[in-house]
């Protein structure tokens, strides 16, 4: 049984969660890498390889999944013209998390999130 495999909740209501989430994974789209801290990483990890296993289908219904997440469209054409090469011969693992140490105003473990 998958006991405990819920979501961090990120001490916020879901709304706000999901907002901060879609925004890290899209500006991770987009730049390629992410300076965010560990736990946020860690869940904008999970969000951002569904989608980029979605993507790699490459047809009318993944892009309506991705536009659903991602509000933007030029950013979801970008994905659809570059992902589903990059990734083509990867069953998962698409990005890497690397611990950078602590941020100095509050000890928060920051992490930088990267596609491969």
């Amino acid at each position: 049984m998958r006991h405990r495999t819920g979501n961090r909740k990120l001490s916020r209501a879901t709304d706000q969660r999901l907002a901060l989430l879609r925004s890290i994974v899209q500006s991770l789209f987009i730049y390629g890498k992410v300076k965010v801290t560990l736990t946020r990483a860690k869940e904008a990890r999970k969000m951002a390889e569904k989608l980029i296993t979605v993507t790699k289908a490459n047809d009318l219904f993944a892009r309506r999944k991705v536009e659903s997440v991602l509000a933007d469209r030029k950013i979801v054409s970008l994905i659809f013209k570059t992902f589903p090469e990059r990734f083509e011969g990867r069953s998962g693992g698409y990005t890497r998390i690397t611990k950078i140490g602590n941020r100095l105003g509050d000890a928060a473990p920051m992490a930088l999130l990267e596609l491969l």
